[in-house]
């Protein structure tokens, strides 16, 4: 059995080639993609799924609707304030700066460029 309850997480987009723009200059990483039928995916680096327990992709397709509304994806970074500068000049908008959430660290919560809520975390 996985470590932690969810281990794949698939962000809704309108423009992957955006999104991907968008997720690749605010935290400094690169997607692999691939289409699936009538889907296409860009995929979050793994990283160690053992160590951190999950990942995921954007992803474009019939059913796959952006939500400000919906579940609230969580990414970690180190600094929350500088996180939240990058979506910012990336094409994000923040939501929520940095708030203290006591003995489990800090969050902050920004809308990505497709209309997606999305929050970070830190320790």
């Amino acid at each position: 059995m996985a470590s932690n309850m969810f281990n794949w997480v698939e962000l809704s987009v309108v423009d992957i080639s955006r999104a991907m723009t968008f997720y690749e200059k605010s935290f400094d990483l690169k997607f692999k993609t691939e289409e699936m039928g009538p889907l296409k995916l860009a995929f979050f680096p793994p990283g160690n799924m053992k160590e951190c327990g999950a990942t995921g992709a954007l992803v474009k397709g019939p059913g796959y609707e952006p939500s400000s509304s919906g579940t609230l994806p969580y990414i970690p970074v180190k600094d929350i304030e500088s996180a939240l500068r990058k979506v910012s000049v990336n094409g994000g908008k923040v939501l929520a700066g940095k708030k203290s959430i006591g003995q489990y660290g800090n969050i902050g919560i920004f809308e990505d460029t497709e209309g997606n809520r999305v929050g970070l975390h830190s320790m």
